[in-house]
């Protein structure tokens, strides 16, 4: 008995994270590569000597359109952190939404 309820307790913890990403209109799959999409480009700035990855946020929608915001220190870093972000694979777009503070 103790372990028929644990077992529906864990099932129930593990099943509730997938009912909210149904909620929100996209599918569980959909949301892991959108995910999968924003840790590439963020990887990509990390890698890169211009861009700042931490002054940079990065969201992907279901349709594989990157958002970039944030600050850049110049034109060039914005520049390059777009193109960072349209090279990476399932990025359809890019909006540069970025801020240069000079």
């Amino acid at each position: 008995m103790k372990n028929t309820i644990k077992s529906l307790l864990l099932v129930s913890a593990l099943t509730l994270p997938m009912a909210g990403f149904a909620a929100d209109g996209d599918s569980f799959g959909t949301k892991v590569e959108d995910s999968v999409i924003t840790t590439k480009v963020k990887a990509a700035f990390a890698k890169d000597k211009v861009v700042s990855a931490t002054d940079i946020k990065v969201e992907t929608d279901s349709d594989g359109l990157v958002q970039l915001s944030g600050t850049a220190k110049s034109n060039k870093e914005a520049e390059k952190a777009a193109l960072l972000a349209k090279n990476v694979k399932g990025v359809t777009a890019v909006k540069n939404d970025i801020v240069v503070v000079e």
